[in-house]
């Protein structure tokens, strides 16, 4: 079955958990608004009222006749078709439970360089987003590191490629916090490396299909917010 992803076109954010799901299986899928006139396409999706069911946001994936929004409920859906989640209900369950969980641990990123509102500049919050990042180091990061160092999920799954994508967008945002909280999770370090390099996701990550980290996207560089 050939997948329609869509998502902005600039930025990895939310739609890059499902880029990485359907890259490394080899899916075939078209990523819908970073062709022509994608973005018009995406629109449409979002605001024709003949559509039932319509997403509330981007990532949404078309399959068939299935319009799917939400990227924990996106990959609860590809993971048994990709081979990327077992079968049975209790272990796909608890899949979907860590992507949950993940995407709770992602919007507190998110909420370190805009905590105030995402409608404003980050330059507008600045005195708020240094003091929720200080936060963010000292007490939220390192307890969401320790739960999946410890979490069991032995079988390689969609959870994998999305903490890959954590460590990799953390490592891009808080560079001198990961260094020093990398050596209480070698779990974690270990499996971002084997993640890095399976054959088709490799490829991927060197390829102009791959969107570069920005200040645009959820994890931004800003060296204030990463202090010791």
């Amino acid at each position: 079955m050939k997948y329609e992803l869509y998502y902005w076109p600039s930025i990895q954010g939310r739609g890059e958990f499902v880029r990485l799901a359907l890259e490394d299986a080899g899916a075939d899928y078209v990523d819908v608004a970073r062709r022509a006139r994608g973005m018009r396409a995406m629109e449409h999706v979002l605001a024709s009222p003949s559509i039932k069911r319509a997403p509330f946001a981007p990532p949404f994936l078309r399959s068939g006749e299935l319009l799917i929004a939400q990227t924990a409920n996106i990959l609860f859906y590809l993971g048994p078709r990709l081979g990327l989640a077992p079968r049975g209900e209790a272990g796909r369950l608890w899949l979907h439970q860590l992507q949950l969980t993940i995407a709770d641990w992602l919007v507190e990123v998110h909420d370190t360089h805009h905590p105030v509102g995402s409608g404003l500049y980050y330059e507008d919050q600045k005195p708020e987003a240094k003091r929720r990042a200080a936060d963010f180091r000292t007490e939220r990061l390192p307890k969401f590191l320790q739960y999946f160092e410890n979490a069991d999920f032995r079988v390689f799954s969609y959870v994998d490629l999305s903490l890959f994508q954590m460590i990799e967008g953390l490592r891009y945002a808080f560079p001198r916090t990961m260094r020093r909280l990398e050596k209480n999770c070698p779990r974690l370090v270990k499996l971002r490396e084997r993640v890095a390099e399976r054959p088709r996701l490799r490829k991927y990550l060197r390829s102009k299909r791959r969107i570069a980290f920005n200040e645009q996207g959820i994890f931004r560089r800003y060296p204030e917010l990463d202090a010791a």
